[in-house]
């Protein structure tokens, strides 16, 4: 099953290289995400991906679509149609983990586990933020909303089960009211892209404006006369967008009536990376794992609350490892940094080194061809004197020392939704 997951994203991704976008981070995540042995689980919407010619191959456990095979299709065409003016794209995010959380206490066992601001989060208002370990290392990146009698978490695909152990290996010692319910039976659809809103919009009952609610809210609703929604203005590409769970026995019908409004289209596995990559976002996994801490990965903003709460105050696993009993980030020899500038891409794993070329200096953890820039983009890690925007660096790709150069994150300028 690992092989062939290998096999069939190696092919995207060559094909990318010749006209698409590049997929290695994607083939690596599902390597590693995929089980190694049991039957492919599969979203409400697989026969969907199926009738649509949705290439299907295994990830996180799912058997999901990389892109669509056809006019219109493919990885390039799906990355190019997210981005442009009025369009939206529909990507099956079913495999994400959605959790209910409730009790008294609930947000206050929350803190114990993500370094961000539970507690001060409005009624509507959510946040990313980081699941740590012991050892200051990141369990898993998480979407945290204040639902009002409840809250509502999305982790990842991949992470989801071994998240809910960690949860309950703390919740084990926690005194407070506290209860944590998987929400297996829902669904998960996200519209993103310039066209989502007024698309949205015209699903939605009288009296609820999709097209205003900020950045990072959510709010239980209708959809296109669907109940048991829940509409987050988030995503995952850098473009505007939600994300809308919905009941397993409806889901089909709600993707169908996005479907159904004009500049609307489906977007593949494939699309996804490229998108997020061109935001300079980062792929579980891959460029955050339980050996990375925050500071490193350049993610110390997740840390907040008012007055710096959170860094002041800590309380959640591992915060010696990275911060001060004061709160100021520790030194780390690492950094999460963009590279941009070469001529080719530089897939997971190719070697950074100095502007010499003489001294290893770092490692690429995502790369691909950006289907909008038309050039190569990566991340990576690098030694902290060498993160410096504008440092010039060298990379070896195919046995060859390639220039290039430290470039600040995103590659491209995002879209999210700003009043």
């Amino acid at each position: 099953m690992i092989q062939a997951t290998s096999t069939t994203l190696r092919r995207c991704a060559a094909r990318a290289c010749n006209g698409g976008s590049g997929s290695q981070a994607l083939k690596q995540h599902a390597q590693r995400a995929t089980f190694a042995s049991g039957p492919l689980e599969k979203t409400a919407y697989h026969q969907m991906h199926v009738d649509m010619k949705g290439k299907m191959v295994p990830f996180a456990g799912y058997e999901l679509p990389v892109l669509y095979e056809g006019e219109g299709g493919g990885v390039m065409n799906e990355t190019l149609h997210c981005r442009a003016p009025g369009k939206a794209s529909v990507f099956d995010v079913s495999h994400m983990g959605q959790i209910r959380w409730t009790g008294k206490d609930a947000a206050d066992f929350i803190e114990r586990c993500v370094v961000g601001d539970i507690k001060g989060l409005k009624a509507g208002e959510g946040r990313l933020t980081l699941i740590t370990n012991a050892n200051g290392g990141i369990v898993d990146d998480t979407v945290v909303t204040n639902a009002g009698d409840y809250i509502y978490m999305v982790v990842n695909g991949a992470c989801k089960h071994g998240d809910m152990a960690h949860f309950k290996e703390q919740m084990a010692d926690f005194k407070g009211d506290v209860h944590m319910d998987y929400m297996e039976t829902q669904q998960l659809l996200a519209l993103q892209g310039k066209g989502a809103p007024a698309a949205l919009q015209s699903l939605m009952p009288d009296g609820v404006d999709v097209t205003k609610m900020l950045f990072m809210t959510g709010v239980d609703t209708t959809v296109a006369g669907i109940e048991g929604c829940r509409v987050t203005r988030c995503g995952y590409t850098g473009e505007d967008g939600y994300e809308v769970s919905v009941p397993y026995d409806s889901a089909v019908a709600l993707a169908e009536s996005f479907l159904g409004i004009s500049g609307v289209e489906v977007a593949g596995l494939g699309a996804r990376d490229a998108l997020r990559l061109e935001a300079g976002l980062c792929l579980y996994g891959n460029d955050i794992d339980a050996t990375t801490n925050p500071v490193e990965g350049s993610l110390a903003w997740t840390m907040g609350g008012p007055k710096g709460r959170r860094r002041l105050e800590q309380g959640f696993l591992g915060a010696e490892h990275f911060l001060t009993p004061e709160g100021k980030l520790k030194k780390q020899s690492r950094k999460r940094v963009g590279i941009f500038g070469m001529r080719a891409p530089a897939r997971d794993g190719t070697e950074i080194f100095d502007a010499e070329g003489k001294t290893k200096i770092g490692t690429i953890t995502s790369g691909t061809f950006s289907p909008c820039l038309k050039k190569p983009v990566a991340m990576g890690y690098v030694e902290t004197a060498h993160a410096k925007n504008g440092t010039d660096v060298m990379l070896k790709i195919r046995n060859k020392m390639v220039p290039t150069a430290v470039t600040a994150m995103p590659f491209l300028e995002t879209s999210y939704y700003k009043p």
